[in-house]
């Protein structure tokens, strides 16, 4: 009578034989194919640890910068100076964002009296991200391109980058400003010149919310906004489709706020610039904003903040 260790043997021989003969039993032509009875195919793999298939994982191909990508401007306010920028950030550098921050994100903070403190006034959270990450320096490259000559070459920089995100209802930012009443110090870089910031970028990442608005209270418009919203960056709007009826027709991307001001919606992909500092280098306040409170959803925005130093 065989022995166990001849029957796992034979079995094993089997399966071998199995599997190399399968290619060409599938090959057989039709008349012969017939004649084969059935095979019933376990629905788990072959016990042959020689046969393995090799399982190859696809990557994502590497990022490559659009220097080509075109976004379009309107004029909010000439004084202080603010402007909308349609399709600031593409979806692929919006995917890639927030997949790079997405386990950075913390509490945030704000600095009073030098300091970084967690207060009440800002329940948000945020995400400081890497400088060398292809996409931010993309980004970054872009929005330098924007400023123009604003920015003084090699001596003006862009400045880190940051994401926040409003995820519960009432999240919100209360009433500041971006810019310091003093020129800061770098720390920990051997520069010795202060800095301040200079303007600003709110690109907003994620819009799946309500709610959430940019309140800011003592700017006013150079001229209403625009009455079609993202349709008219979106296409044209055909003759009457919308035109004077409430029903079909998109949200205005800013609006008057009933405290004062302009309120702006967030849309993803869009950005708000403004410049902080007059030309003396001092705070502007006509340029304090809040992030209203959100209502629910989820909102999230990548701040820019380039930098003027002094010496």
């Amino acid at each position: 009578m065989p022995s166990n260790l001849a029957k796992v043997a034979g079995l094993s021989a089997g399966s071998a034989l199995l599997a190399i003969s399968f290619p060409y039993v599938v090959k057989l032509s039709a008349p012969l194919l017939s004649l084969v009875p059935d095979l019933q195919m376990p629905d788990y793999a072959f016990p042959i640890p020689f046969l393995k298939t090799a399982e190859t994982e696809t990557e994502p191909p590497p990022f490559v910068c659009d220097t080509s990508h075109s976004y379009k401007t309107e004029l909010v306010s000439l004084d202080p100076l603010v402007v909308y920028i349609h399709s600031l950030l593409t979806p692929v550098e919006t995917s890639s964002l927030l997949s790079t921050a997405e386990p950075l994100f913390a509490p945030s903070e704000v600095i009073k009296h030098g300091r970084e403190l967690r207060t009440k006034d800002r329940t948000s959270s945020s995400a400081g991200l890497p400088g060398n990450d292809p996409v931010v320096e993309c980004v970054l490259a872009r929005a330098r391109r924007f400023m123009g000559t604003m920015m003084r070459d090699g001596w003006d920089e862009m400045g880190p980058t940051q994401l926040v995100r409003y995820s519960a209802a009432g999240q919100r930012f209360n009433l500041h400003h971006d810019w310091y009443d003093s020129p800061r110090q770098s720390v920990g870089t051997g520069d010795s010149r202060k800095w301040n910031r200079l303007a600003s970028f709110f690109a907003i990442l994620q819009d799946n919310c309500t709610g959430g608005e940019t309140h800011f209270p003592f700017v006013e418009g150079a001229a209403p906004p625009s009455p079609w919203g993202d349709e008219i960056w979106g296409g044209e709007v055909e003759e009457g489709e919308g035109r004077g009826e409430e029903e079909g027709r998109s949200l205005p991307l800013w609006r008057a706020h009933e405290d004062g001001g302009l309120a702006f919606r967030p849309v993803a992909g869009n950005a708000i610039f403004w410049v902080n500092l007059h030309p003396n280098g001092t705070g502007d306040m006509r340029t304090m904003h809040a992030g209203l409170p959100l209502g629910d959803g989820l909102k999230t925005a990548m701040n820019i903040w380039p930098r003027r130093y002094y010496r």
